[in-house]
């Protein structure tokens, strides 16, 4: 593969490793302790992540258990949980903290894969900036440096061939996570 594509590769690669961590946050009615990765909590004055102030577990298909290795802090996560986007009401009793998920029902579940094909979209569209973005710098190297327009075709030929990948593996995760959230 040419240098000049790799640069854009990374770039595709990146988009598509955003929308599978945007993924891994939408709650599929099974407890996943990645829902908490965006959470942070004031630990000694500093904004840190619960799994660095707590024993995050699955005891439960729908339910997590924080446990905090300080008593202080559970109130803090509490609340911390509370103020999120979750939309779950903790409950502890005193020393640990339980997060136990409704099933989901089914016009959720339709709701939740139309936002996973919306965001799969936006990732296509990202994709493709990047590959007119490569384009158009391929364009200025053919009039800046002594290069030939057989060698400028197959640069093109070359982010065309790594956009398509790209927007196949794009689908292929939407597919994979609309199973997942469909199947009840």
């Amino acid at each position: 593969m040419d240098e000049r594509l790799v640069v854009y590769e990374e770039k595709m690669g990146k988009t598509l490793s955003n929308l599978e961590e945007d993924f891994s946050g939408i709650r599929a009615g099974r407890a996943n302790p990645h829902l908490l990765d965006k959470l942070r909590v004031d630990y000694y004055g500093s904004p840190t992540p619960i799994q660095s102030v707590a024993n995050v577990n699955v005891p439960e298909p729908r339910m997590i258990q924080i446990q905090p290795w300080e008593a202080s802090m559970v109130k803090v996560i509490e609340k911390a949980i509370l103020t999120s986007d979750l939309g779950i009401n903790p409950t502890n009793d005193g020393k640990v903290i339980r997060l136990v998920f409704p099933e989901l029902t089914e016009e959720r579940r339709k709701e939740l894969a139309k936002e996973l094909k919306k965001k799969g979209e936006n990732a296509k569209v990202a994709v493709r900036n990047i590959r007119r973005d490569a384009m158009d710098q391929f364009k200025k190297l053919g009039k800046t440096e002594d290069i030939s327009e057989d060698q400028i075709k197959d640069l093109e030929d070359g982010i065309q061939k790594l956009t398509d990948q790209y927007v196949v593996k794009i689908d292929k995760a939407v597919d994979g996570k609309s199973k997942e959230i469909l199947t009840v």
